[in-house]
């Protein structure tokens, strides 16, 4: 084990988003020495790498890692583990600086660096420090690709044959988990957009440092030593989260009309009319999750998320009050405020979404998950004559 952890900066963002001008704006400019890069491009040839190379050559006391025809955040994951160990071993090196592929989640690569790989053996929490998470965001096309309504396979983007996620996930993912927001090509965008979208991202990710700019043009101290990265707080950035976690709900100054609120209800979705309501989203709605209850599955909590016009609805755990009865005794005995709101005849079964929009009529948009509630009849009838909708099992 070395004595000094290696600082890594991770730098993600959409395809074209601008990480390989940032990274060789920071090479450039920076005063860092001895300083490794890995650079992970999906296509068999690395077109980043090779115009990393061409603009850095003069910097003999770097290393460059090319790591192609897969993504660091699962296919290239093991390799991502071993040149890392490799790198670290050797000694030599001061600060890693990492360029993901477009397509690759910061979440999977974050745990690489913090957490055990126990089949592998290899601990990088040992050997290096994650320092700074970036996110690369084009303020030219976000709305685009956001908006767009396409999955990585249909743009010919999938990591492999079996990646089914949605553009609009994968952009959401990768704002909600980081560090530093660098919102690239400002000056493509009027100011009035650029500060609509900067209002946007902040309800995003409020935790996250925001900076506009051209070409990756920043200063090297923004994103590296920053020292800024903590999983934990990390894992609890998005401002979904922290809306849904929050006691009360503050109204806030609503820049460009962008507003957050929880829709909260302790009576099950009518799963058929719950999805059909997913299938037409208002437009207003930029970013919508949480955890909701359907009567036809009435033992799960299913984990409802929505970026731009893609939503998903999936199993994510067995609500308590449906396990046993030291279960639910143990759980009303440890969870602080459990049993005040716990229901004695549902238990702890409820439904949390939270929204974050622009201009959302938020009357309105209650009155439409309203109406995919179980009416009083439906409560009182057979839960078990209800059509289910889902496809998968529990």
């Amino acid at each position: 084990m070395t004595e000094q952890r290696i600082p890594v900066t991770v730098l993600s963002g959409y395809l074209g988003a601008g990480k390989t001008s940032l990274l060789n704006h920071l090479l450039s400019e920076t005063n860092i020495q001895n300083t490794a890069v890995i650079v992970n491009d999906m296509s068999e040839i690395n077109i980043d790498a090779l115009d990393v190379k061409n603009r850095t050559v003069h910097r003999t006391d770097d290393q460059l890692i090319e790591m192609s025809n897969g993504c660091i955040c699962c296919t290239l994951r093991e390799d991502l583990l071993q040149e890392v160990q490799q790198i670290a071993e050797q000694g030599g090196i001061d600060y890693i600086l990492i360029e993901s592929s477009g397509i690759s989640e910061p979440v999977p690569v974050a745990q690489t660096f913090t957490l055990i790989d126990e089949e592998m053996g290899i601990d990088l929490s040992a050997l290096c420090q994650l320092d700074t998470m970036v996110t690369v965001v084009d303020c030219q096309r976000f709305w685009h690709d956001y908006g767009s309504g396409e999955s990585l396979a249909e743009r010919g983007q999938e990591a492999d044959e079996n990646d089914i996620r949605d553009i609009s996930d994968l952009l959401a993912d990768q704002i909600e988990f980081c560090d530093v927001l660098v919102l690239n090509k400002a000056d493509a965008i009027s100011k009035e957009a650029l500060h609509s979208m900067k209002a946007v991202m902040k309800r995003l990710q409020p935790e996250a440092k925001i900076i506009e700019t051209n070409y990756g043009r920043i200063s090297p101290e923004e994103v590296l030593h920053t020292g800024s990265f903590d999983y934990e707080k990390a894992s609890l950035s998005a401002g979904w989260l922290k809306e849904l976690e929050a006691e009360e709900h503050t109204p806030e100054t609503e820049e460009y009309g962008i507003s957050s609120f929880v829709y909260r209800r302790t009576r099950p979705f009518h799963s058929e009319r719950f999805m059909a309501w997913g299938e037409a989203i208002p437009e207003a709605v930029i970013r919508s999750k949480g955890i909701a209850w359907c009567a036809t599955r009435n033992d799960v909590a299913l984990l409802y998320s929505q970026a731009g016009p893609s939503a998903s609805l999936d199993p994510v755990s067995f609500w308590v009050a449906s396990t046993s009865a030291e279960n639910i005794q143990e759980y009303l005995a440890e969870e602080p405020g459990a049993r005040d709101e716990w229901d004695d005849e549902f238990g702890d079964r409820k439904t949390e979404l939270v929204f974050i929009g622009q201009n959302i009529d938020r009357e309105a948009l209650e009155a439409e998950l309203d109406e995919c509630l179980l009416t009083d009849e439906e409560m009182a009838g057979d839960w078990g004559r209800f059509t289910d909708p889902f496809p998968w099992e529990t």
